[in-house]
């Protein structure tokens, strides 16, 4: 069972909705290539909040996924306060109950 997830709000500057959702789409590639990433979403929540939400079986994968290419290169768009209004939280979750398949 999926027992660890993410789940890390995005707000967006305003006017810069698009170029969030433009990067979280353009993510999709680097999290396939990540073996221990079960499930990988990226969600509008509002017109300018965004999240991730994603799951692993494991607390390496987890920590596999937060030293990988996505969670560099979303801390590196954080930090040059381009896209998000704030510096984006990183929640580490358990899973309590899950649906996925296969």
């Amino acid at each position: 069972m999926t027992k660890f997830a993410l789940y890390v709000p995005l707000e967006a500057k305003p006017g810069k909705e698009k170029e969030v959702a433009d990067f979280l789409r353009s993510a999709v590639p680097l999290v396939n290539a990540e073996a221990g990433t079960v499930s990988w979403f990226a969600i509008q929540e509002g017109p300018s909040s965004f999240a991730i939400f994603d799951t692993f079986d494991d607390e390496s994968g987890r920590d596999a996924h937060l030293n990988g290419k996505v969670a560099a290169t979303l801390m590196e768009k954080a930090k040059a306060g381009e896209l998000f209004a704030k510096t984006p939280e990183i929640h580490k979750l358990g899973i309590l109950a899950d649906k996925l398949p296969g």
